[in-house]
């Protein structure tokens, strides 16, 4: 089953937010007309690495239907307005106001059309002294704090993916799921208004409630763990690995299996976290002596015979290979303006779900046939 077929989304997306959000709605089943500009979703020309077609695109616009319309044309803004008459779901990201602007806003769109969910993605939300302020994902980063506690000691650091447009995304993703359930509660649609800004915060909520409410100071440690000790990444003869230590019985374990040294797990300088944290210079120095002869593959042989979680350090070509994904068959293709495509199926796994993996679109390649379905819609209604 597709657990969302015949529920209809109309999107005014750009760029990741909504186009995210979208997307995991049309994998369920959702049918998904994405409106577009003239000139196309911006996105469509951040790059051209996937065979001349942007990779934000390829991420994020498989299985939708493309219309453009230029909604400054009244008769674009009917026929929108016609298909949003038989929609479940209006969901946009336009800069603040535009919306309004358009002549869609919220309020006289569920007053006409009472079943209708409608969300809006923003930087800060629609209320505010911030409401107006421009947002990227970025700037998010930053005023969320996220900068501030990624990097190294001497240099904050975003992150490499973005990752305030997709907690945004995630939050209306699962909010309009959310609706559509209340609904068939209460027969009425309603606005999900979603910000950037408390989307990234919520998960910033270990950083806050550490230094903001707990009032020490959260150093930027690098790819090691700000908090936990040995828990980051270290050198063996050929290359990089991460292990994680958890709690003492795994450090216990580590000693023994990997160190080689039952004596290190009651030193009184490593006994627990804290200490093991407080001395991890001196730590660090006894660990890299024993894992600098050792090959990786060895290492992590130890640490699986021992349960102690360890990881490679993979660049975007071993991830494409994982031996998990191959395993679990993860990989699949979608069709797009550039022939075939490999493509991730998405991580909502059941065996009673058939995930919908249909072609990223033309611009524009849906134009015509939706103006014909939905002004035909509208002829029969009127008579």
């Amino acid at each position: 089953m597709q657990p969302l077929k015949g529920i209809t989304v109309v999107s005014i997306e750009q760029a990741v937010a909504a186009p995210f959000a979208s997307r995991q709605l049309a994998d369920l089943g959702a049918r998904v007309i994405k409106i577009e500009r003239p000139e196309g979703d911006f996105a469509r020309g951040y790059d051209d690495t996937v065979n001349g077609m942007s990779s934000f695109f390829t991420w994020l616009n498989r299985s939708k239907e493309s219309v453009v319309l230029d909604l400054k044309d009244k008769e674009n803004k009917e026929l929108l307005d016609s298909i949003l008459s038989q929609a479940d779901v209006f969901l946009h990201n336009l800069a603040p106001g535009a919306i309004d602007r358009l002549g869609f806003s919220s309020k006289p769109l569920r007053e006409q059309y009472p079943n209708l969910i409608t969300c809006s993605i923003s930087g800060y939300g629609e209320t505010g002294s911030y409401t107006n302020k421009k947002a990227y994902d970025l700037l998010i980063q930053c005023e969320t704090g996220a900068v501030s506690v990624t990097g190294t000691e001497d240099t904050p650091s975003k992150t490499g993916i973005s990752i305030a447009d997709i907690a945004a995304g995630m939050y209306a993703f699962s909010g309009i799921l959310s609706a559509i359930i209340a609904r068939g509660q209460t027969g009425k649609g309603t606005h999900l208004d979603i910000s950037m800004l408390e989307a990234l915060g919520e998960w910033m909520g270990f950083p806050m409630y550490y230094e903001g409410i707990g009032d020490k100071k959260l150093n930027r440690t690098g790819a090691a763990h700000a908090s936990i000790y040995p828990y980051g990444p270290f050198e063996t003869s050929d290359k990089t690995i991460f292990i994680g230590v958890q709690n003492n019985r795994e450090w216990a374990m580590f000693c023994e299996k990997i160190l080689e040294d039952k004596t290190l797990a009651t030193d009184a300088r490593f006994a627990d976290n804290a200490r093991r944290l407080a001395n991890k210079e001196r730590l660090g120095a006894i660990i890299q002596e024993k894992l600098q002869n050792l090959l990786s593959a060895d290492v992590i042989e130890r640490l699986d015979s021992a349960s102690i979680a360890n990881a490679n350090l993979n660049d975007m070509t071993a991830f494409r290979n994982h031996p998990q994904l191959k395993e679990r068959s993860r990989w699949t293709k979608v069709g797009s303006p550039v022939g075939f495509v490999d493509a991730l199926l998405p991580p909502i796994n059941s065996e009673d779900f058939d995930i919908v993996m249909q072609p990223i679109p033309e611009i524009g390649e849906h134009t015509e046939l939706v103006r014909e379905e939905f002004q035909q819609k509208r002829r029969e209604q009127s008579l």
